[in-house]
């Protein structure tokens, strides 16, 4: 997930400073090993909740929503607050923060002149749309719910509830989980109105889903006759006779939120549905600080559950069973009480959603308030547009504060379970939370994981995390009790590490051998890495040329970069020719990358504005809900650059905007230049 974490970050150049000009699917193509599944998946490894090892449905485990039971409102409110601050004394604490020359950033493809602009002065200034593996674009354009014909399962009346009295539903479950010798269950219709009869039908058909209904005349009474439609084949599958045919098992969807992250969305989803995070899929996580628009897909029917749920309490049990249906309608009804996302185009389909699936993400972008000329901007755009920008894995991939995700990556991989643990907990300058500082102070003072978590009130974090392996396993056991943290967070920190090693040898590469393709270099054909050959370079171009993340699958290039690769590990206590760690989940495999991303679908445009406060576009939310284009002036105060483009997962797409501005993106940078940022 690009998770650009700026809050309005002013992109200035330092008026005293010259520009910079640049510098003239390995053997089996496999995924990366990162855990970042699109062009906006950095995610800071000491924000994202954990995730538990097993789903309770065998075809969602790869889709879980990171999430602790533990959580708790409070925890989320104090991590969301104290992030505001006073600009001044945060620009003085992010002195200790990473530069991107700190993480191999440090080359440019492009040799037009840099511009001051101000990236993210609004959320509503980056707005991101999923790419499909079909090629399309998500967009929110419908409301509406699919239409079926058959049975609608809807949010129970509180009349669904009692109309049945207590011995008729003891009775209808008996019947529903075949307990007794009973083929029928007759319910004497007391108050014989069509409505009434109408009611009671209902009632037993949506809290014991498996039964039918019709109405008898008996003794010139009416009643209400439930039985299984199928007999025992019901019980043996209920999804059959309790849901209707034509639907698939997961409902889609399209979210559009604003100014929250994807997991943040999904457990608020989750939390108003009743139901856990993990029946909710999606194929990538996207930025908080945005507009973003993607596709959710949620189990709407969990067959397991009948199979083997047997509640004490039956409305207790009713109301479970029913809290499970996920249907249209009832996303749909969220929309009138959900803030900053809505929900839209819906379908139902028989799969989830899967991590990774999608071609990418459509951007688009509004820098304000830039101080280049309209020739400066042409050439920056064409080049974007015509070369492209180098691949580097952009600043969140890193971390903000003063310990960098790297240095603990680097640590796992040196199997210095001592180092690990100190660079988790210990006390580090720079902008952190309060209760984080005083829990730091605490564990470097007495060493006691039972004492410094006292001063931690929000328990989910790595660190707390790390405290509590720490309390359960004993200070011997570090690998243990850093085996309490998320599967997907631990990682993190090692694909950080390789990460950092990847930016510093393309910046190495681009400097040696500039913006071409040269014998020894790595390219892909089809699923395998090959060297290029002498004879063969001129059939190259620099965007053939694709560079290893190091592990034990991967080969390295045959010139002086593939042994700048061997000796920036050997300076790292590392073993190039042997990555694979003791404990599996450390080893690395290695994956490859391309070093120059050409964007597709380029486009911009410069526009004159005069109150910063006013969107420069319309979202696709303004257009469904009929708002009119901004109007804008033909001579404004300012300047604003609107940019789309489309990139491929895995690149970021602060990166393409650092080779238009020819800036430093690093908080550090951007605070120290501009200390009126934070707002």
């Amino acid at each position: 997930m690009e998770t650009v974490e700026m809050n309005s970050v002013s992109l200035k150049r330092p008026h005293s400073e010259d520009d910079v000009t640049n510098a003239d699917e390995i053997k089996r193509q496999k995924i990366s090993e990162e855990s970042e599944t699109g062009n906006d998946s950095g995610q800071s490894v000491e924000t994202v909740t954990g995730q538990p090892d097993k789903s309770l449905l065998e075809d969602t485990k790869n889709e879980i929503i990171p999430n602790e039971e533990s959580e708790e409102q409070e925890d989320e409110e104090l991590e969301d607050s104290d992030e505001d601050g006073d600009p001044e004394s945060f620009a003085d604490m992010m002195k200790h923060g990473l530069t991107e020359s700190d993480v191999g950033i440090t080359k440019f493809v492009s040799s037009h002149k840099g511009f001051s602009g101000i990236l993210k002065e609004r959320y509503s200034d980056f707005v991101v749309h999923e790419i499909g593996k079909d090629g399309r674009v998500s967009h929110l354009d419908d409301f509406s719910v699919p239409v079926d014909d058959e049975v609608n399962f809807e949010d129970p009346s509180e009349e669904t509830f009692t109309v049945l009295s207590d011995e008729d539903k003891q009775r209808l479950e008996e019947l529903q989980l075949l307990k007794n010798k009973e083929t029928s269950v007759a319910i004497e219709v007391i108050e014989d109105t069509k409505e009434k009869r109408t009611v009671i039908h209902q009632a037993v058909k949506s809290l014991f889903p498996g039964l039918e209904t019709k109405t008898e005349d008996r003794d010139g009474k009416k009643y209400i006759i439930a039985y299984h439609a199928a007999g025992k084949k019901a019980l043996a599958n209920p999804r059959k006779h309790s849901w209707p045919k034509s639907r698939g098992s997961y409902c889609h969807f399209v979210l559009y939120k604003e100014n929250k992250d994807t997991m943040d969305a999904i457990n608020v989803l989750s939390k108003f549905l009743r139901v856990k995070p993990n029946i909710f899929s999606y194929m990538g996580t996207k930025d908080k600080r945005a507009i973003t628009v993607q596709e959710i897909a949620v189990l709407s029917w969990n067959p397991i559950f009948f199979l083997t749920e047997h509640s004490e309490q039956l409305q207790r049990r009713l109301t479970t069973v029913f809290a499970h249906l996920i249907t249209a309608q009832r996303l749909a009804h969220l929309n009138k009480c959900l803030m900053n996302f809505k929900l839209g185009n819906f379908s139902y389909k028989n799969h989830p959603l899967k991590l990774g699936e999608l071609q990418g993400n459509h951007f688009t972008v509004v820098l304000r308030n830039i101080t280049g000329t309209d020739d400066q901007i042409e050439q920056a755009m064409h080049s974007l547009r015509e070369i492209g920008f180098i691949n580097y894995y952009g600043m969140q991939r890193f971390g903000t504060t003063a310990v960098p995700t790297y240095q603990i990556g680097r640590a796992i991989l040196q199997n210095n379970w001592n180092e690990v643990m100190d660079l988790i907990l210990k006390p580090r300058p720079g902008a952190e939370k309060g209760y984080l500082v005083k829990c730091r102070e605490e564990w470097a003072k007495t060493k006691d994981p039972a004492a410094a978590l006292k001063k931690l009130p929000v328990k989910r974090c790595v660190e707390g995390q790390l405290l509590r392996g720490l309390l359960k396993y004993g200070m011997k056991n570090i690998i243990s009790a850093f085996g309490i943290i998320p599967r997907n967070n631990r990682l993190m920190y090692i694909h950080s590490y390789q990460s950092y090693v990847w930016n510093n040898m393309v910046s190495k590469r681009i400097e040696e051998y500039g913006l071409r393709a040269v014998p020894g270099d790595l390219t892909l054909k089809g699923a395998t890495a090959v060297h290029i050959e002498e004879g063969d370079v001129d059939n190259y171009t620099i965007h053939d040329v694709v560079m290893p993340l190091p592990g034990f699958d991967v080969i390295y290039p045959k010139h002086k970069i593939g042994e700048a690769y061997k000796e920036m590990l050997v300076a790292d206590n590392l073993d190039i020719n042997n990555m694979r760690h003791k404990i599996r989940d450390y080893s690395l495999s290695g994956a490859y990358r391309k070093i120059i991303i050409r964007p597709q679908n380029v486009n911009w445009e410069v526009v004159a504005y005069d109150d910063p406060r006013i969107p420069l576009f319309t979202t696709d939310l303004d257009k469904l809900e009929g708002k009119p284009l901004p109007v804008l002036p033909t001579d404004g105060k300012f300047r604003a650059l609107k940019m789309e483009f489309s990139l491929p997962p895995s690149t970021y797409a602060t990166m393409a905007i650092r080779e238009v501005l020819k800036m430093d993106t690093s908080i550090k940078n951007q605070t120290q230049l501009n200390t009126t940022w934070l707002r």
